[in-house]
């Protein structure tokens, strides 16, 4: 482990080398390339230097112990030699999770789709209730919330909503989101007030680069229609909504967002070369996948992750056994809690299967 943190350091120190090179300060992609990968080892780097001083700290403190001291000074000294043993533990427990090979994506923004799936009414309201909890959230993170295209219900939920969370980190705090959510409680529309049970699935796809994923313009159907709001009705004259078809691999993104046909084709092609990623990272990722959805579920759509229990204001992941008697609070975007908790459960899983492989 020691050896790796120092080729790391050593590596930071590289960056820190090329970053001051006049080429490379006069090339935009290799600045921003070097500027991110030194960015992502900085913290590594300043707990190993940490660890480093307090195990002087604690050798310089030890011989002092071999030294005659009066009472009151070695029991000082061993006080500091407990206290820097304690940080030291606390400093290689952090410094084995900070190696821990990094999801690439981690850092990007994250393209959301809620849909509604089985209950009908209730499920697109259920679907408004999570893109709203998601957006709450978003706002309290700093990062903006964008709608690329939606497909509303005259209730207030929504058929389906695709949108998208720029800001530095998203993709690492909602990827756990993928999977079918389910509700159960009294709706609206119930006179009897029986409680309901109702679903809706969440993707979460990190957005790509252009240089992340190769898409040809011959390999893309274009075509343009009218927008349409709730029931299909026609709210716009002129051909501003946008359809694309990926011909290779049939996926097809609409969006009818914006008023403007070129704005709506770029928010398009954010959401078609994120799918289009996905499905061959997928599939070229089988084993990385299976790995990560045994440790906290992340890779299956159609799996339930969560249920949502408003009688008994009970929120429960099911993929770690977590359950909190706050939905009242979660659904209002306070998601901090459930997505430590998973994040903590899939570190618990890669570093015992590090261990193991040790």
């Amino acid at each position: 482990m020691y050896e790796r943190l120092q080729a790391v350091e050593d590596r930071y120190e590289k960056l820190n080398e090329l970053l001051s090179d006049p080429e490379v300060v006069s090339d935009t992609g290799l600045l921003r390339k070097y500027s991110k990968e030194q960015s992502e080892i900085a913290e590594t780097v300043e707990v190993y230097r940490a660890y480093k001083k307090a195990s002087d700290e604690l050798t310089d403190a030890k011989e002092m112990l071999e030294d005659k001291l009066d009472p009151e000074m070695k029991e000082l000294v061993k006080e500091e030699v407990a206290g820097l043993e304690s940080d030291i533990g606390q400093m290689e427990e952090s410094l084995k999770l900070l190696l821990l090979p990094k999801d690439p994506n981690d850092s990007k923004n994250v393209i959301m789709e809620v849909r509604g799936a089985a209950g009908g009414d209730e499920a697109a309201l259920f679907a408004g209730d999570l893109f709203r909890m998601y957006s709450r959230y978003a706002e309290s993170k700093g990062w903006k919330t964008e709608v690329i295209d939606a497909s509303p219900t005259g209730l207030g939920g929504f058929k389906e909503i695709i949108f998208m969370i720029s800001g530095n980190g998203a993709y690492s705090r909602l990827k756990f989101e993928n999977g079918a959510h389910r509700v159960q409680r009294v709706p609206e529309t119930e006179s009897g007030g029986r409680i309901h049970t109702s679903t809706a699935t969440v993707a979460c796809l990190p957005e790509t680069e252009e240089v992340e994923i190769d898409i040809h313009d011959k390999d893309i159907r274009v075509d343009t229609f009218a927008s349409s709001g709730p029931g299909g009705q026609s709210v716009n004259t002129t051909m501003s909504a946008v359809r694309l078809t990926h011909l290779p691999t049939g996926i097809v993104v609409s969006c009818q967002d914006e008023k403007s046909q070129i704005k709506n084709k770029e928010k398009a092609m954010k959401v078609l070369r994120a799918r289009v990623y996905d499905k061959f990272h997928r599939e070229a990722q089988a084993e990385y996948d299976a790995i990560r959805k045994s440790a906290v579920g992340t890779g299956d759509r159609s799996e339930r992750i969560r249920t949502y229990n408003f009688p008994q204001n009970r929120v429960t992941d099911h993929r770690i056994g977590l359950t909190i008697q706050k939905l009242d609070q979660i659904i209002s975007g306070k998601l901090d809690e459930v997505v430590d908790a998973l994040i903590m459960e899939e570190q618990a899983a890669r570093l015992e299967s590090l261990d193991a492989a040790e």
